[in-house]
């Protein structure tokens, strides 16, 4: 029985450091049958990174204007050829062993996603060097999931046909496109968590990272809520919300394999 093959669907704009640092992690990944697809959001060229890593077998898509991440993920799904896809954003991170985890828990689910460590980044010219990090585990529940989303679709992995039947990521929800794509999934399709914390999800204090943008985030929270009938929700800070009681109730243990050091040996400046 041949393996399944996954097509890998990484966004960027202007963040080479850390796309050469995703790039390096794919090449250590203990399972390697898959194709690497990066869209690029009208942003500096990439071509020269992702010839540092010939091993790799990848499309790049340049856009001729930035449409935004979500356009941009749409355009890597249709020219995906795998019957899986993962999704990753630039600035994150699978560990060596994370796509073969995923695999093996494809068995009963449709849709699988990990835990993450959320890292703080300290960023020089040729790679990132981590502040601190701390976990990031929540109980699987559908239901909480209408309240505070905590899917982080970087690592997940899921069937393509999926998208067949539920369609493409929601442009019109941007900010939150993956907690809708989540809510999507439960409705007719298996999902699961996989309690290992095997991506290094950035939230670096000097990034840009879309999650930390309050002031453009309520427009897309009420289309999500509107959509999906799910009440009035906040635009607190991402860490205040860590704290309300009632996602403090759903932490869960994980499975911690990251020495809080180690990071992929980056090709940049080599």
């Amino acid at each position: 029985m041949s393996k399944p093959n996954v097509s890998i669907i990484i966004t960027t704009y202007n963040r080479r450091v850390a796309l050469a640092e995703l790039l390096a992690a794919l090449v250590e990944q203990t399972y390697q049958e898959f194709e690497v697809i990066i869209i690029n959001d009208a942003g500096t060229k990439i071509n020269d990174v992702a010839a540092l890593y010939p091993e790799l077998d990848t499309t790049i898509i340049d856009l001729l204007e930035n449409r935004y991440h979500v356009y941009a993920r749409n355009r890597g799904i249709a020219k995906a050829n795998g019957d899986l896809i993962m999704l990753m954003d630039d600035d994150d991170l699978p560990l060596p062993t994370h796509l073969e985890t995923m695999i093996k828990h494809m068995g009963d689910a449709d849709l699988v996603y990990s835990d993450v460590e959320i890292v703080n980044y300290q960023e020089t010219r040729e790679k990132r060097i981590p502040i601190d990090h701390h976990i990031f585990a929540y109980h699987f529940d559908v239901e909480a999931m209408r309240k505070f989303s905590t899917y982080v679709p970087s690592g997940s992995l899921y069937h393509k046909s999926i998208h067949k039947e539920i369609g493409l990521f929601d442009e019109s929800v941007r900010n939150y496109w993956d907690w809708d794509f989540f809510l999507r999934v439960a409705e007719k399709y298996r999902i699961k968590r996989v309690p290992i914390a095997s991506v290094l999800y950035e939230f670096s204090e000097s990034g840009n990272n879309q999650s930390k943008k309050l002031d453009n985030m309520r427009y897309y929270l009420d289309r999500l809520s509107a959509k999906h009938q799910l009440g009035n929700l906040p635009t607190k800070n991402f860490y205040l919300l860590l704290e309300e009681p009632d996602v403090k109730k759903r932490e869960a243990p994980s499975d911690r394999i990251w020495d809080g050091v180690t990071m992929p040996v980056s090709r940049l400046g080599l």
